[in-house]
């Protein structure tokens, strides 16, 4: 059940980011031949007066089928033929739209929580060895670890994972000025709680009471935090910190989806991990589309800036054929880097 689920949430996340683009091209006038939810074969087709409606078979995405989007068909409705504010707009509506839908979904789930970790310490572990002036005192917040910045508590667990037990460099509140404590050895380690040997970094931080002002802060933090993710993902590529076997795909995606959920121990906590993971999805469709990579909506942007510069600088119009072969090529290698991140996925599921 979470499998298809999960696949369907896939394809209204990405008619979701068409029919942004959609909404966008009618309301600057734009001429626009199909819109369609769905892909493969038709089930339903509606004719309306300029645009066909079409439902298609496989729930894996959709589109918005503009005129002349790569050529100039001398339709004056056409999208190249439209100025340069009215396409930006356009381009940046399907981003735009993704980005919403995945704060909605985030504020919808965290609308009934009772309340949040923060950042604010109120106790240490019994043998914790880092108190003082010199380390952590109750009452400190911390507001960042090794420059990332520090709000809620699970931002913590996530930037100490990352330091992998590496000294870390913290900076603290305390008494409303920032105190520096560079390589700081804060690592897990095991404490005796209740009886139980457990691994901990030995902090307690103070719950925040849910209110609808703090549950909307958190949920605009939440939004915000998936950008960070996906910044650290990339960073992380760019340094070889991660590999293409790193990067999953629509199957591994679904994979991990349907694990999450079930493992959950009810019906609706499953289900609201699966709504967490899908507004992570959702931010995640919108910065990765906006990335400077051709065929990609970011692609598509900065040509139009400059092909804009230069028409401005020349006063000569480009011929939007060159661009479409370009964002044609850079289709084919997002679709070979797709091939191999799909196949890593099947591996790793084998």
């Amino acid at each position: 059940m979470y499998i298809l689920i999960s696949i369907l949430a896939f394809g209204v996340l990405i008619a979701t980011h068409e029919f942004g683009h959609f909404i966008a091209a009618k309301a600057c006038g734009i001429k626009v031949n199909e819109f369609s939810v769905g892909m493969g074969p038709a089930l339903y087709k509606k004719q309306g007066k300029e645009t066909l409606y079409a439902i298609r078979a496989l729930p894996i995405g959709g589109y918005c089928a503009m005129e002349g989007e790569d050529e100039d068909t001398g339709d004056p409705r056409a999208f190249t033929a439209q100025p340069a504010w009215k396409r930006l707009i356009v381009l940046v509506a399907g981003s735009f739209m993704n980005f919403i839908t995945g704060l909605i979904i985030v504020i919808l789930i965290f609308s009934g929580y009772s309340g949040f970790v923060g950042n604010e310490i109120t106790g240490f572990t019994e043998g914790f060895d880092l108190e003082g002036e010199n380390g952590l005192m109750v009452g400190d917040r911390i507001v960042s670890i090794n420059g990332e910045k520090i709000r809620y508590a699970e931002d913590f667990s996530m930037f100490m994972a990352r330091a992998g037990g590496e000294n870390v460099d913290i900076i603290v509140k305390r008494n409303g000025e920032p105190i520096v404590l560079n390589d700081l050895p804060l690592k897990l380690r095991e404490y005796e709680i209740s009886g139980k040997k457990v691994m901990r970094y030995g902090i307690s931080f103070k719950v925040i009471e849910g209110t609808p002002d703090t549950r909307l802060r958190y949920s605009l933090y939440s939004a915000g935090n998936f950008v960070r993710n996906v910044r650290i993902g990339l960073t992380d590529l760019v340094t070889g910190r991660a590999g293409l076997s790193d990067m999953s795909g629509p199957v591994g995606i679904v994979s991990v989806i349907n694990e999450v959920a079930e493992q959950a121990d009810t019906t609706k906590d499953a289900l609201l991990n699966v709504a967490y993971i899908c507004a992570f999805i959702a931010v995640n469709l919108a910065v990765m589309n906006m990335l400077p990579i051709p065929a990609l909506d970011g692609g598509r942007v900065l040509f139009l800036l400059i092909t804009t510069l230069i028409v401005h600088i020349t006063k000569r119009k480009i011929d939007p054929k060159y661009e479409g072969y370009i964002h044609a090529a850079g289709l084919v290698i997002l679709l070979g880097l797709m091939i191999v991140v799909m196949y890593n996925d099947i591996r790793r599921l084998i």
